[in-house]
């Protein structure tokens, strides 16, 4: 079964990722604290662990999860172009997938060939909008519909 390995947000623009075992996730503001959780389609990003896997071993370096920059980080699933309109659910949280997150410059800042690795398959992760509020931790249960 899917589960969630990672939350993350920044609070100002370009910032540090700050981890944390759990938090608020609601339509107004996305995953709390975040700077970029404006209500659209690209309030919460989410990351595949397997996905990410697969692009540091493509580097060559193991890097932490966070430096994807990504909100929150899933174990147990893959992300398609198909998934687009799908919801993944979060314990009671649920998301609309709206997108692919597109690798950007950051990525090749944060490790060289990043970028590269990040770009096939939607190993990025994807963009979502939150459907509901609610509370979230790590290790709760993740499925797709």
């Amino acid at each position: 079964m899917a589960s969630l390995k990672g939350i993350a947000y920044k609070t100002e623009k370009c910032g540090q990722m700050l981890t944390v075992d759990q938090a608020s996730v609601t339509q107004a503001k996305g995953v709390e604290n975040d700077i970029f959780g404006r209500p659209g389609k690209r309030q919460v990003t989410v990351m595949s662990s397997q996905q990410w896997q697969i692009a540091c071993n493509e580097v060559g370096k193991t890097l932490p999860w966070f430096t994807r920059r990504a909100n929150l980080l899933v174990d147990g699933l893959c992300f398609t172009s198909s998934d687009v309109g799908k919801r993944l659910i979060i314990a009671g949280l649920q998301l609309e997938i709206t997108g692919e997150t597109d690798p950007c410059k950051k990525m090749e800042q944060a490790y060289p060939g990043l970028e590269a690795a990040l770009l096939p398959d939607w190993r990025g992760g994807v963009t979502c909008r939150v459907l509901n509020d609610a509370n979230i931790q790590l290790n709760d249960p993740v499925s797709l519909t």
